[in-house]
């Protein structure tokens, strides 16, 4: 018989990393497939209000606490005219969306958006366009959106029916310009050059915004991490943060190596914090450039079936990932991935929200259901609310194709001061073994255990249905507190959401 495995973690209330910023469980709708129309949008739904909206869609992001959503893209950015949108439904355009190559109908614009994400109680991180326009269309926009009146744009926003303006305080330098696929590819210094003088105008029209500079599309493109460096050479006095992307794939079918990937999105994310800083002591400057990872997820199950899509047809079912249960554990791997580095990774977004590689899924004129993914996502979004704390981990460890020693668990611990509540994160990466987690926890000797959430399936890859969720949480697990030490049976490839309070 083998020795069981066990793992020893020690949690201090005093070891802080950082209070952790609520937007990094923002989300992304972007205008393709049908994240907006017949996600967001469908007038013809039963559930839909009186604006269009899906009401059981907004249940379900509500049921997320999403934060932030990005909008309207994502590559489709690159070649969208705002203006379209804006106004009288009945006389808005039909245009060739080139980056997904369908028809975009304009039903849906920035005031209907806005409508939406007060009604799902989140705020927006508006994208504008780098690709085919620039510094008039930004400084344009924002008057539309942010500024009170008197002016072109404000009043023509008043004319539409918003009195009030937006306030938006989040904006996107335009999306991943770096890439050969992107409308309107640039050089770093071409990118840097236009992203400075495009944040100053912005800021001249409302200083109060915060703005992020693109970084690379992700971390294996040949210019990472120099189109950092030299983009933000330029634009470091004028933004607040610089984009992450970063998606993974398990087409190799190899549960061991796939699981691991976040190592990668570690090492990613504290390349890019020293490039930052590097620019910092470069620059002298007493200002910190902080991380938005706008973009991440798991994506490679839909790419094949969107190789058929017919072009310039309307809302076709593009990117439509159906997650199984070992992309929900990678997903959990990630989010913990955030938690430790709070300090630096104050906004992301995971792509998408609806429909698009998303949590949420709809049938048009039909049902909607919750994907494996959701689950992971919405306990970090709800429990995951406060001060992130060093977690001091003893774990055994494997080895991989792509990596070395992988720490068989993920953890990230969260202290919420006004609750007075502790939740730790737990990702059991072993195939076959279940693993005995000993937790000291006597900095925390007044608290007591409110429930153990587990997430698993003997099936890696099960899915989720309209029909049968047959991946979905419970509060079974096995934790019991005695004299400030926690013990936890951690079931093999699972996520665990241990909750404590005072």
């Amino acid at each position: 018989m083998s020795e069981k495995l066990t793992a020893n973690l020690v949690i201090d209330k005093h070891n802080n990393i950082a209070e952790i910023d609520e937007r990094i469980y923002g989300s992304f709708i972007e205008h393709l497939g049908r994240a907006v129309y017949g996600g967001i949008y469908e007038p013809s739904h039963p559930k839909s209000d009186n604006q269009g909206f899906r009401t059981d869609v907004i249940d379900l992001v509500k049921e997320l606490q999403v934060p932030i959503v990005r909008y309207p893209g994502g590559n489709m950015v690159s070649s969208y005219n705002w203006e379209d949108g804006i106004g009288d439904k009945h006389q808005r355009p039909n245009r060739l969306e080139l980056a997904w190559r369908t028809i975009e109908t304009n039903q849906v614009g920035v005031n209907e958006f806005m409508d939406w994400s007060n009604k799902v109680n989140t705020n927006v991180m508006m994208a504008i366009n780098l690709g085919t326009r620039g510094i008039d269309d930004a400084r344009n926009l924002i008057e539309y959106t942010n500024h009170p009146g008197n002016t072109y744009w404000s009043e023509l926003r008043k004319s539409h029916g918003y009195e009030s303006p937006h306030n938006i305080k989040t904006w996107c330098l335009g999306n991943e310009m770096d890439g050969p696929w992107q409308v309107g590819q640039m050089t770093p210094t071409e990118y840097g050059r236009i992203a400075k003088e495009t944040a100053k105008a912005m800021k001249l029209v409302d200083p109060s915004i915060e703005l992020v500079s693109c970084g690379s599309s992700n971390s294996s493109m040949p210019t990472f991490p120099e189109w950092e460096s030299i983009t933000l050479d330029h634009t470091y006095d004028e933004v607040d943060y610089v984009s992450l992307h970063q998606y993974y794939t398990n087409y190799e079918n190899d549960p061991a190596n796939f699981l691991a990937k976040n190592m990668d999105m570690d090492n990613f994310i504290k390349t890019v914090i020293s490039t930052c800083d590097y620019i910092k002591a470069k620059h002298r400057s007493k200002k910190t450039i902080n991380l938005s990872f706008d973009e991440w997820n798991v994506w490679y199950h839909s790419i094949n079936d969107d190789k058929m899509i017919e072009p310039w047809s309307i809302a076709p079912p593009q990117l439509e990932d159906h997650y199984n249960f070992e992309d929900a554990l990678l997903v959990g791997s990630m989010l913990i991935t955030f938690l430790k580095h709070a300090d630096r990774v104050k906004m992301a977004s995971l792509a998408q929200l609806v429909n698009v590689i998303a949590p949420i899924m709809t049938e048009n004129n039909g049902g909607s259901w919750k994907q494996t993914i959701f689950y992971p996502f919405m306990h970090a979004s709800i429990y995951g609310r406060g001060i992130s704390l060093y977690p001091l981990l003893h774990s055994p460890k494997y080895d991989s194709k792509d990596f070395t020693d992988v720490p068989y668990i993920d953890s990230a611990s969260v202290y919420n001061k006004e609750k007075e509540e502790l939740t730790i994160f737990l990702v059991n990466k072993h195939l076959t073994e279940d693993i005995t987690l000993t937790s000291d926890l006597r900095s925390f000797d007044d608290y007591y255990l409110v429930e153990h959430i587990v997430l698993e399936n003997s099936d890696l890859k099960a899915v989720n249905t309209i029909h049968h969720q047959n991946v979905k949480p419970h509060n079974n697990g096995c934790s019991s507190l005695e004299s400030g030490r926690l013990t936890s049976s951690l079931a093999k490839t699972s996520w665990n959401v241990i909750r404590l309070k005072k």
